[in-house]
């Protein structure tokens, strides 16, 4: 060969090597780690993942062509910081955590992978990033609950059962941001007339305790509060709240689905797909700096009125209007 062709052909392959390169960055298999807050039994659980499976397939992100997810799934608090670090070791490219506690033992793992929450209340409070509009670090995604909820959830308590003066506010503290709700509770409680009553809550046997102790005295209610716990033992709260004819506000429709009062809250399947726009933007080579935290923008209102009329409970015609959905 030639000096002169040997040195055309080598620059045309010195400028194919870039392109090259990036065709292969873009088309290889990219690794998402999932840290959950449950267990892979739990329907709602189920759904809400398949949600997000099937919204990074439409993306692009297709299980085993052009991504591979890795599941985890932290049934008890003390199992989150063992399932962070296994997902970590992996080097993933993106962590997508779901709930506080999930994204903040991914976060204590690591300060470069990037990780996405979903389901997060009060990211700020628990350091999770710095501000919602500008996130800093390596987390970013989208917020659950705004502060100001439990007040909502008091004024309906208060708009079905007009008498009551005390409402016990449940949750375990160890899979939540407790005092985030709790503190938000006093001023909207002082203007209905309501004691809250902090109770939280770390397993079954404690529900049993507290909301039996709880209605030993008159007039009282239920604020239940979102929680991994709360979530998983759905059936036996609902249960509990009947036995002992206490109205119960709940943060997710799948608890009135179930036989529950009354509900305000966001979809929590459609909020965990969400999640996955984010995942996709920083496979893509988006920062978690520059995604700011997302608010939620539509909530739903779920009343059961077969509940109410066991609870010897009319549902006035404001609450009845401003539902989303009646069940009966």
């Amino acid at each position: 060969m030639k000096r002169r062709e040997f040195i055309t052909l080598l620059g045309g392959a010195a400028a194919a090597w870039p392109h090259a390169a990036r065709a292969q960055q873009r088309d290889r298999m990219r690794r998402i780690g999932v840290l959950v807050s449950g267990t892979q039994a739990d329907t709602e659980i189920q759904a809400s993942l398949t949600a997000v499976g099937q919204e990074l397939d439409r993306l692009g992100w297709s299980e085993g062509r052009s991504a591979h997810i890795e599941y985890r799934f932290a049934a008890t608090p003390d199992q989150f910081q063992l399932l962070a670090r296994e997902l970590v070791s992996m080097q993933p490219d993106v962590l997508l955590a779901v709930t506080t506690p999930a994204a903040a033992a991914l976060q204590r793992e690591s300060r470069t992978i990037p990780i996405v929450f979903a389901r997060a209340s009060d990211p700020i409070g628990s350091g999770l990033t710095a501000s919602l509009a500008h996130p800093d670090a390596n987390l970013t995604g989208l917020l659950l609950y705004e502060e100001g909820i439990t007040g909502k959830w008091l004024a309906m308590l208060k708009e079905i059962a007009p008498h009551l003066s005390r409402a016990a506010l449940i949750a375990n503290p160890s899979t939540t941001p407790y005092d985030y709700f709790v503190r938000s509770a006093k001023s909207p409680a002082a203007s209905l007339a309501i004691e809250p009553v902090p109770s939280p809550i770390n397993d079954a046997t404690d529900m049993e305790r507290v909301i039996a102790g709880f209605a030993a005295q008159p007039n009282s209610g239920l604020v239940l509060l979102p929680s991994q716990t709360v979530l998983l033992n759905r059936d036996l709260l609902i249960a509990l709240a009947a036995h002992h004819r206490l109205p119960a506000v709940y943060p997710y429709r799948p608890f009135v689905a179930a036989g529950g009062l009354m509900s305000y809250g966001i979809d929590l399947v459609e909020h965990t797909r969400q999640a996955a726009s984010y995942v996709d933007r920083i496979l893509r080579g988006a920062k978690p700096a520059d995604l700011p935290v997302q608010t939620p923008t539509k909530y739903e209102t779920v009343v059961n009125l077969k509940t109410a009329k066991a609870l010897g409970l009319t549902v006035p015609p404001g609450l009845l209007v401003a539902a989303d959905e009646v069940i009966e």
